[in-house]
């Protein structure tokens, strides 16, 4: 089977020209208690760092929102490690962030990826884009690339840090600042209150990098074959598993009790 198309149901301008428009551009903005929010999330930070100490780790997707709190945990100057996971797929601009973050912050971001022969496996039996066939074979996918190296990043921390926000998904609606995980650690969420208008007023007003790829209408990136650009009134997540059912779009690395009691079936 052949990949679906990510572009055909995807129109920016008549010309079908790409924006000349900045993502800080469309969509940063100075809203109300933006302020107090930000100190919040400062506090929540403090505490956790205060905690967990070493046993803390920020999991980071390199999306913008992972790029805000890498910044505040450099304006804080709080030692806590960051992470990320190399899935094999993942876009360039997503990679270039690594030594960027290196530069202006001085952090080493660790990076772990999937084991190389359960990847071969995969591909060899499945094929490499099998994530298109079906919801069963994007999750195996998801699981070898994402969960197990996940499970890796996690081993012998006592809490972890996420970008997930309340505003991204109604999977995520109700997300709180601090949730256990299932696994016997903390989930740490201190943006789950900001707007996407809070996460981009930061970016532009602490010259935080960001992925290139917001710039071309895609809010929310994973990896290369899973994402796509957004049209104009399209929901945040639409680029990402398009070709799946709404309620199906989570890769399972957020899965909670919280989610599982919005929506009985898939979970990201």
């Amino acid at each position: 089977m052949s990949s679906p198309d990510s572009t055909s149901s995807v129109s920016f301008l008549p010309s079908g020209k790409a924006p000349q428009s900045s993502a800080i551009g469309l969509y940063a903005r100075a809203t109300a208690g933006f302020e107090d929010r930000l100190e919040e999330t400062r506090r929540l930070l403090r505490e956790a760092h205060a905690e967990f100490g070493d046993a803390l780790l920020q999991s980071s997707s390199l999306g913008a929102e992972d790029m805000v709190i890498t910044a505040l945990l450099a304006e804080l100057q709080l030692p806590v490690a960051v992470a990320t996971l190399d899935t094999g797929r993942l876009h360039a601009e997503t990679l270039a962030l690594i030594p960027q973050i290196r530069a202006q912050y001085g952090i080493e971001v660790q990076v772990f990826t999937p084991v190389a022969d359960a990847v071969v496996h995969f591909v060899k039996t499945r094929g490499e884009n099998a994530m298109y066939e079906s919801l069963a074979l994007r999750k195996e996918c998801c699981g070898i690339r994402k969960l197990e190296p996940l499970s890796r990043m996690l081993a012998g921390r006592g809490a972890w840090i996420t970008g997930l926000r309340r505003e991204q998904s109604a999977n995520r609606a109700e997300v709180p600042f601090s949730e256990p995980d299932g696994q016997g650690r903390t989930k740490l969420n201190p943006l789950a209150a900001w707007s996407w208008a809070d996460v981009w007023h930061f970016i532009q007003t602490r010259a935080v990098p960001y992925n290139a790829l917001h710039d071309q209408f895609m809010p929310s990136i994973g990896c290369a074959p899973c994402t796509r650009a957004i049209a104009v009134g399209e929901d945040f997540r639409a680029g990402r598993w398009w070709w799946e059912s709404e309620d199906a779009k989570e890769c399972g690395l957020h899965k909670s009790k919280s989610n599982e009691e919005l929506k009985s079936g898939a979970h990201a």
